[in-house]
């Protein structure tokens, strides 16, 4: 919207005060990025979660199976500054629209994947997805923002990354529900063809809804320091666009916790993709309980990363939390361990929801922090940085770890997380405490609630 276009209400005398109004419609547009995210996240582990049965039905290496979920952390550095560009000259409906686009795209074209010469198509199709979660994941904050009162801000981030979250649970648990280690090699591909064409069945009216119903952004501002982004607003050229970018390379404390933050996403996104080798190593044949443990993990952390937005929603305290949360991610890696040599499966459950749960409370804090730490830098622009580093530190620790797990055990693969997760906390304590969102915050004037009527 035009700054000039901002509504304005009449004081005393001459003056004219800013109307804020958060309008219902912020709801439906939370819940519709929600849905389109959980169905692009779903496809990341799709296939390496059931890595064994993949190599059988493909007669490919475990390497090769893994790639279908490296991937997506390669595609994050080659194109994160062009969609970056993209979403900030754009805004939200087109990023909405080429996310869900492709992630509408890429599920369609694995229902031809179906063949047991066709991994090619598999790798094609995941590619394509993979693209479309550079333009998914860094718009929780946007989101927040655009649509949402400053007291709601931290919340409505971690119910964004909560879809992300819900994907990856479901592809954990899914996958090996629906597609069985059949003797008969064509019973696998019935199966896989039954999980293609659901994807695609979900993913294609959702995408529709997006196109209908999708708003770039509501009539009024919901928070001063909404009003302040709108009224300094300039058109997103590529040298703007460059500039933004430049100084957000020059923000020391925010390079320091984006190199922390990289580590804990990193290893978030090897364990996912290692979750079946690892499991199987300690337990042969338990293909169901990998995937199981995997959503434990998730659906576990689902519900830190929501209780870390209300935490810092009511505390503020951004780096402080992020501390805490790491140093427990550490801890669990050691419980992970020790459970796993233990060989009880019980104690594997328990310690991978402690783990879980710390590891996926990070994510929201850790873009809170961020965006704290660059405001007013575009919120798509900070997360897509921080994402980023983060693939591409997630291939270097997938690559590394799947070495070590093959060369020397999964012992010294999960120690090796153990380590770098100590180095991440090290790291946090290290980064300056900048709070720069929350003095514009500040700066609110009284929320004025619009009438259930308001369409917009």
């Amino acid at each position: 919207m035009d700054p000039k276009h901002l509504s304005m209400l009449k004081g005393n005398g001459e003056k004219t005060v800013p109307i804020i109004k958060a309008t219902n419609m912020r709801w439906l547009i939370l819940i519709i990025y929600i849905i389109y995210a959980t169905i692009s996240t779903f496809q990341w582990v799709e296939y390496s979660i059931i890595t064994n049965i993949v190599m059988r039905y493909y007669n490919v290496s475990a390497s090769a199976v893994e790639w279908t979920a490296v991937v997506f952390m390669v595609m994050w550095p080659i194109l994160v500054f062009p969609a970056s560009f993209i979403i900030d000259r754009m805004g939200l409906r087109v990023a909405a629209l080429i996310g869900c686009g492709t992630t509408a795209l890429g599920a369609g074209i694995k229902v031809f994947s179906i063949g047991q010469n066709l991994f090619f198509v598999v790798l094609i199709g995941q590619t394509i997805v993979a693209v479309s979660q550079i333009f998914i994941l860094s718009l929780p904050p946007k989101i927040a923002v655009t649509w949402f009162k400053a007291n709601e801000v931290s919340k409505v981030c971690s119910l964004g990354i909560f879809g992300m979250q819900l994907g990856s649970a479901l592809g954990f648990l899914l996958p090996p529900m629906l597609v069985k280690n059949h003797s008969n090699v064509e019973d696998i591909g019935q199966d896989l063809y039954v999980l293609c064409w659901g994807l695609t069945a979900i993913i294609v009216p959702v995408a529709f809804v997006v196109v209908f119903y999708f708003s770039e952004m509501p009539k009024y501002p919901p928070s001063q320091a909404q009003i302040e982004e709108r009224e300094n607003k300039e058109l997103v050229t590529f040298p703007v666009f460059l500039g933004s970018l430049k100084t957000l390379l020059k923000n020391k404390p925010f390079l320091i916790h984006t190199a922390a933050y990289g580590f804990c996403y990193g290893i978030f996104s090897a364990i996912g993709t290692l979750l079946n080798q690892f499991i199987l190593s300690y337990f042969e044949g338990a293909e169901e309980d990998a995937g199981r443990m995997g959503l434990v993990m998730i659906v576990i952390g689902v519900a830190g990363s929501i209780l870390t937005g209300f935490i810092l929603d009511k505390t503020h305290k951004f780096k402080e939390t992020a501390f805490v949360i790491f140093f427990l991610c550490a801890l669990g890696v050691v419980g992970l361990v020790i459970s796993l040599e233990l060989r009880r499966k019980w104690l594997v459950y328990l310690a991978i929801s402690f783990f879980g749960f710390f590891l996926n409370a990070y994510m929201p804090a850790g873009i809170e922090f961020a965006t704290e730490l660059t405001y007013p830098s575009p919120e798509s622009t900070v997360t897509g940085i921080l994402l980023a580093t983060s693939q591409i530190l997630a291939v270097v620790f997938t690559l590394a770890l799947s070495a070590i797990n093959k060369s020397i055990g999964t012992f010294w693969a999960l120690a090796a997380q153990g380590v770098i997760l100590l180095i991440g906390t090290i790291l946090t304590a290290l980064t300056p405490k900048r709070l720069r969102r929350q003095e514009a915050f500040r700066r609110d004037v009284e929320f004025e609630k619009v009438p259930t009527d308001d369409k917009l």
